[in-house]
């Protein structure tokens, strides 16, 4: 399940690939589409490059292509890239980029930076139409760079067989972190753990937004790390970890929480919504029921993920490309999406309708309202894999002193 780690995937090698192509994205002299002026036009067909999830995510984006390119008159070639990062870097390098492309918050700062980007989400029509924290992780520079395509958040998924083996109900669904403890130490029983996840920012970050923290601020232009808000979350993690009704899922065998969850070895466990995917795939027998992540010291609090629909600054056809990108984004084709490989419509308008389509799943949309998106600052991805590193031994370590290493990275990407 790529999705499980689409922002961390997001790796090092494109915004490496970004970073040195300062030459690269120059344009077009007869265009500033990012400056207000003409969009380039050809005849020219459209490449749109994706990193899939799997056979559905890429039908169903081929699909809503080619529906568009019959309506539209232009034509246009779905490409599943083996490696997305690297195809995307060296599209660049040849001076020959995908048209459109999926585009992680991991790499959006290095590609706007050296100018190989169209700026067009203020042109959308339906720009305010995007959940704001989404618009913010797509905003480089004051400008708001591509429609995100659409997201996910984490929320606490629940084996229901395991809950009511422990003798309890609805009622007892934790909407605290003194509460989340108690039903850990009552569901940690022989070779089941309270909870499971996975040991990286990426899931314990949830808990440091429910502290009022976070690694960066909403921008990224300051770092947030050493805050204390985010000790007195790594501190609580700490002291589940040590009593062992938390464990990491590596710890129980497992590569993720919802395969802890699904096997049994784990009664809860902390994911986005892709886990429904997961859980159906792999443990179609599994009932599991999603809840609200329990609030912390400074309220409700999730991390979220997405990817925007890039488009190219080389594109000659930017003006087709900024129509594919608006009817990809229409209700109709973010509901397709969401029924074909479970993300979330990153528009406002389509919640009521998802909601109703997906009435089991309404806490991961609801997230959307106070989640909290992963730092976009250049560098960020390689400060986070570090700190990753160090949360794989928080069992034992400082979380102040982990902290203020990270604090350390993090300004540094800042100078």
């Amino acid at each position: 399940m790529q999705r499980r780690n689409r922002w961390l995937a997001a790796g090092a090698l494109a915004l490496t690939g970004a970073l040195a192509l300062s030459a690269c994205g120059s344009g077009f002299s007869s265009s500033s589409g990012s400056s207000g002026g003409k969009l380039t036009s050809s005849k020219k067909p459209l490449t749109v490059l994706i990193g899939s999830s799997g056979p559905a995510e890429t039908k169903a984006v081929t699909s809503a292509v080619a529906s568009w390119s019959k309506s539209s008159g232009t034509g246009a070639k779905v490409i599943a890239a083996n490696a997305l990062d690297q195809q995307l870097a060296q599209g660049f390098a040849s001076g020959k980029p995908a048209d459109v492309f999926y585009l992680s918050t991991g790499s959006l700062a290095g590609y706007a930076a050296n100018g190989s980007l169209l700026a067009y989400g203020s042109m959308l029509p339906n720009k305010s139409d995007f959940y704001p924290t989404l618009v913010k992780s797509f905003t480089y520079n004051g400008k708001f760079y591509c429609a995100p395509k659409d997201f996910s958040t984490l929320q606490l998924v629940i084996n229901s067989d395991l809950w009511a083996k422990a003798g309890l109900t609805a009622a007892d669904y934790p909407t605290t972190w003194a509460e989340l403890e108690t039903v850990a130490k009552k569901l940690t029983t022989g070779k089941v753990v309270g909870l499971s996840l996975n040991g990286e920012y990426a899931r314990l970050g949830a808990f440091m937004t429910e502290a009022g923290g976070n690694l960066m601020n909403g921008d990224s232009s300051k770092a947030t790390a050493d805050s204390a808000g985010n000790v007195a979350a790594l501190t609580f993690v700490k002291k589940m970890l040590n009593e062992g009704v938390l464990k990491y899922a590596k710890n129980v065998g497992e590569s993720d929480g919802g395969q802890a969850l699904g096997s049994g070895k784990a009664a809860m466990t902390i994911e986005g919504n892709w886990v429904q995917g997961e859980l159906s795939a792999d443990f179609p027998t599994t009932k599991y029921t999603v809840a609200p992540l329990p609030a912390g010291p400074s309220g409700k609090g999730t991390l979220q993920f997405s990817n925007c629909w890039g488009i190219a600054k080389d594109s000659p056809n930017q003006a087709a490309a900024l129509k594919l990108v608006e009817q990809l984004t229409t209700t109709k084709d973010q509901l397709g999406f969401s029924k074909a490989f479970g993300v979330l419509p990153s528009i406002q308008s389509a919640a009521a309708a998802w909601k109703t389509q997906n009435p089991s799943l309404v806490p991961f949309l609801d997230g959307a309202t106070y989640a909290q998106g992963v730092p976009t600052a250049k560098g960020a991805d390689t400060v986070v894999t570090d700190f990753n590193s160090k949360l794989e031994t928080l069992s034992t370590s400082d979380p102040k002193t982990i902290l203020a290493a990270t604090q350390t990275n993090l300004q540094a990407i800042l100078k």
